[in-house]
């Protein structure tokens, strides 16, 4: 009986070890590099078990087809920590854990879609932007309404994310990306038909790679993408469409339910370090949100103009927003022109 009770104990031991030395997070697609996931792991002797989405809405119906506990730590949008708070699933943040709190740029705190931040903090920031080869595409292209040249057939990549394309189908009407009327999603939807014999695939996950390898020439995809393929073919030149353009804060955010939640503020205070976010920074050079990092970034994420963007350029980004119910009218749209 003892040895019985003896085995017992030590396998609740060695249970609740386990427990406490891990970490699951979900994040996107190539937005931490790995020797950071491993630094961490070897500093604090936990284990990370890290899995990724391509789209808020890829985040969102992962969090809900899975058991309660199965994520502990998530990187959703703007729009996407409204949406998540408005269904109750994310826990409230203790900031008094964080001691690299204040490295966060204040410019990104107490935004809309989040006032106060009781449930989310900044992680980084991204817009898209178009990319093209100017070794083929000898055009000046300024505007999402350039992209409808016949002569650009099958030479577009596009994100694989609706809020994001069809936001821009809107844009180039002149609509706000948010705008929800049945007037504007249709003409959105005729838009992007008229767009897609030009469009050759659609990719979130990497799509500089086919810029790179030049299976195609003009890309609508993340800055810090473009701007990694800026840094392979220095005949890619960035334009931030006259039109507008969407800015997309991510944010760390902690699932209600999470099962290591000290390891998650582990993790996000880690991130918030100034030389760890210079790594991650550099390896993915989207838009900086740590003001220790901008004391530590290299000239050739200084220079490149998809990871710093002007003054003037700002002010023509705009925020998804939650759309509500609305949000089926994407959903057809997106299932009709894909």
């Amino acid at each position: 009986m003892k040895k019985i009770l003896l085995v017992f104990v030590l396998f609740l031991l060695v249970g609740c070890s386990e427990n406490k030395n891990e970490l699951n997070v979900l994040n996107w697609s190539s937005y931490i590099p790995d020797e950071v996931i491993y630094d961490f792991e070897d500093k604090y002797d936990i284990e990370l078990n890290y899995s990724t989405y391509s789209s808020n809405e890829e985040l969102l119906a992962k969090v809900t087809s899975a058991k309660e506990g199965t994520y502990d730590l998530i990187f959703p949008s703007d729009y996407m920590v409204e949406i998540m708070k408005s269904k109750d699933m994310l826990m409230m943040l203790d900031k008094t854990k964080l001691k690299n709190y204040s490295n966060i740029d204040s410019r990104y705190l107490n935004m809309d879609f989040d006032k106060g931040n009781f449930y989310s903090l900044p992680f980084l920031a991204a817009s898209t932007l178009i990319a093209y080869n100017t070794e083929t595409i000898k055009d000046n292209i300024t505007s999402y309404n350039d992209l409808l040249n016949p002569k650009y057939r099958e030479e577009i990549v596009l994100l694989d994310d609706q809020r994001i394309i069809i936001g821009i189908a809107l844009m180039a009407l002149g609509y706000d990306m948010n705008e929800t009327s049945d007037t504007a999603i249709d003409s959105a939807k005729e838009w992007l038909l008229k767009l897609m014999p030009n469009v050759k695939l659609f990719d979130s996950d990497s799509p500089k790679s086919f810029l790179i390898t030049k299976e195609v020439n003009i890309g609508l995809i993340w800055n810090a993408e473009a701007g990694i393929a800026m840094q392979e073919n220095p005949n890619i030149r960035v334009v931030y469409p006259k039109e507008g353009f969407n800015l997309s804060v991510d944010n760390y955010a902690i699932l209600k339910g999470s099962k290591n939640v000290e390891n998650a503020y582990l993790f996000i205070d880690y991130l918030l370090e100034g030389e760890v976010m210079k790594k991650i920074i550099e390896s993915y050079p989207y838009y900086n949100v740590n003001t220790k990092t901008n004391e530590l970034l290299n000239s050739m994420y200084l220079s490149n103009p998809a990871s710093n963007i002007s003054d003037d350029d700002f002010s023509r980004a705009t925020l998804v927003k939650n759309v509500g119910t609305a949000i089926k009218k994407f959903d057809r749209v997106w299932a009709e022109i894909k």
